[in-house]
């Protein structure tokens, strides 16, 4: 079975729960039922997920349904951040995915609660899907819980702009670099391995998909991001161009990569992993993000 009808089912299984849907319409808030679709089953290229399943796979994959209920639920956690991130309070952006944002399309107070109920959502599935392996659905729920909060998740990762200086390798690693660690060590969990030595490969391919972001912030216009262009200079946020200028940060890049692909543990799909890191660095330095490094020059 192909990892995205993996993810689209479990996704789905877990919005069927989120939203009660097997509860009457006079049971539930309708449009708070609304936001959570939105925020969840409006497109996404799904990376984290289809991460942690290719290195289940890689492992072994011997529990697939847990597996299969782990990337449901680091997704969740995920949109609940971009949910979060593009409120007024933090980037006040008006488009996510080429389509409104929830806040824009559904007010603050519903944007708010929806990403609140998703990160709920998320572990409460993995709660559900634990099945004859309680042990390691616990394990996974305290890697989420260590990659989405403080001192070194996606909450860390937005307090550091709050600060008057910046460890931008810091900034970077909590609030991208987290949920892709949380990726790898949950899929080599789902499959009984250890988690600590997959932490590195997450830290390097978060570092580089965040590096990447910051490339594309700055010199793609909105309708190829389909979020909008320049926040990072208009919210004087700390980014790679801004401390290594384009094409330093575009070697940097290339550094992350190269080393995250030195990074795999060993295991059975150790070379299928590192195809699918060579596939990521090619979506993440597309032909003409690339040209136009090399036109800024």
């Amino acid at each position: 079975m192909e990892l995205s009808t993996r993810i689209d089912a479990a996704l789905a299984e877990a919005m069927q729960v989120g939203q009660g849907l097997s509860l009457s319409a006079e049971a539930v808030p309708q449009r708070l039922s609304a936001t959570l679709d939105h925020a969840v089953m409006s497109g996404g290229a799904r990376i984290r997920p289809t991460i942690l399943l290719s290195v289940a796979l890689a492992c072994g994959d011997d529990r697939p349904g847990l597996a299969d209920t782990a990337a449901a639920a680091l997704e969740l956690v995920h949109c609940a951040s971009l949910v979060h991130d593009d409120l007024p309070a933090f980037d006040n952006a008006e488009t996510r995915r080429g389509r409104p944002s929830v806040h824009r399309a559904f007010g603050e107070p519903l944007a708010i609660l929806a990403g609140d109920s998703l990160i709920f959502l998320g572990f409460e599935m993995l709660t559900r899907g634990a099945g004859d392996c309680p042990d390691r659905a616990l394990r996974m729920m305290r890697v989420l819980a260590q990659r989405s909060g403080m001192p070194g998740g996606i909450c860390a990762g937005q307090g550091w702009e709050s600060e008057p200086i910046v460890n931008l390798r810091a900034y970077h690693r909590a609030k991208t670099g987290a949920l892709f660690i949380a990726a790898t060590q949950m899929g080599a969990l789902s499959a009984g391995q250890e988690a600590e030595p997959w932490e590195e490969l997450g830290a390097r391919i978060g570092e580089a998909f965040q590096v990447a972001d910051d490339l594309k912030d700055a010199l793609l216009p909105t309708e190829e991001t389909g979020k909008p262009a320049g926040q990072d200079a208009a919210h004087g946020r700390p980014n790679a161009v801004a401390e290594m200028g384009v094409a330093g940060a575009m070697r940097h890049l290339k550094d992350i990569l190269g080393g995250a692909i030195a990074s795999i543990p060993a295991c059975p799909g150790e070379a299928m992993l590192a195809r699918m890191v060579r596939a990521y660095a090619e979506r993440l330095t597309p032909v003409d993000l690339r040209a136009r490094v090399a036109a800024a020059k």
